[in-house]
């Protein structure tokens, strides 16, 4: 799909990230469950104070790679190392050290809020203040909620803050915001970036792509146990060579000399009583000012006009396919 608008994201210098070393090292990683390949001979790093996310179809590998990186899951094949540690042989070491919100967890029904935040800190030497946590991510008013009774949304935003709370050098997050409604996403958004700001590490998977595009520095595509792609968000979708779109309509319709001036500046379509064109933008003048200008030379009157540019959305579906993944 193409948005009707471009999504900002709030990412470190491209030149200062590509000079940060490498916080995470996979090398040649292999996963199997019998005969199913979930993760076939993936390699990528990931550079201290970034964000680095993991796009992928359900079944694509994201969550059994992310598993390997955390310990939980012993690789067939490959080396993996999380601060200069092995995940499998440095487990203890390494979980000092990083913060860990899985895709499912829980906790007993009977516990408070305030509890599970309380006790978790206890294990930490220098945990993040827990009430400040309870404040960012809206759960203010169920401090002395039971986990039972929680609404999946709460849940998963008090997973987010038991993974933050270590004060951790690097967080996992396994789709972190997945059943939260808007407001929640954005706070946990708003969340994560100030987490990153402090000089912390971030490696999350997300089905969003607009989350991915928002927060994530740099993105690797994984489909089929493979990496696909892997760069900063806008020079993937850079890489799609997809053109941008602007649409309106126009008072008194579209005469032969309007269609032909428009048509220099790109594919035309007619799509009710809307006019699309379909165009690269051409030195410093984007595809919108054109229209624009040309139709104003013109004398034309249009009204309800709007941009298209590509996404990152639109990169996942050209590099996985558009059919439905179980």
């Amino acid at each position: 799909m193409i948005a009707d608008c471009v999504y900002w994201n709030a990412l470190l210098p491209a030149a200062k990230v590509n000079k940060m070393p490498s916080i995470i090292e996979v090398k040649n990683l292999r996963k199997t469950y019998g005969k199913t390949i979930a993760v076939d001979d993936v390699s990528f790093d990931v550079r201290e104070g970034e964000i680095f996310g993991m796009v992928g179809p359900n079944g694509a590998g994201k969550t059994t790679t992310i598993e390997c990186l955390e310990g939980l899951r012993k690789p067939d094949r490959g080396t993996i190392r999380v601060l200069g540690l092995d995940p499998q042989t440095d487990s203890q070491a390494l979980r000092k050290q990083t913060g860990m919100q899985l895709q499912q967890s829980n906790l007993p029904d009977h516990m408070k809020v305030w509890e599970a935040l309380d006790l978790y800190a206890s294990f930490y030497a220098d945990p993040v203040d827990w009430h400040e946590l309870v404040g960012q991510l809206g759960l203010e008013e169920k401090r002395d909620a039971q986990f039972g009774k929680l609404s999946g949304g709460q849940k998963q935003r008090l997973f987010v803050a038991l993974a933050i709370l270590p004060n951790p050098r690097l967080v996992f997050l396994d789709e972190l915001t997945t059943g939260l409604d808007p407001q929640s996403r954005h706070a946990i958004w708003e969340l994560v970036r100030d987490v990153r700001a402090k000089g912390r590490t971030i490696l999350l998977t997300t089905h969003f792509m607009e989350e991915a595009e928002r927060l994530c520095d740099r993105v690797a595509i994984i489909d089929h146990g493979k990496i696909v792609a892997v760069d900063t968000p806008q020079a993937l979708i850079e890489s799609l060579g997809a053109d941008d779109r602007v649409s309106f309509s126009l008072d008194g319709g579209l005469t032969p000399t309007v269609r032909e001036a428009l048509t220099l500046l790109g594919k035309l379509e007619i799509q009710g009583d809307r006019v699309v064109v379909q165009g690269r933008t051409k030195g410093d003048e984007q595809l919108v000012s054109a229209v624009v200008n040309q139709l104003s030379g013109l004398n034309v009157r249009f009204h309800n006009l709007q941009t298209e540019q590509p996404t990152l959305e639109d990169v996942f579906l050209q590099v996985t396919g558009y059919q439905t993944r179980d």
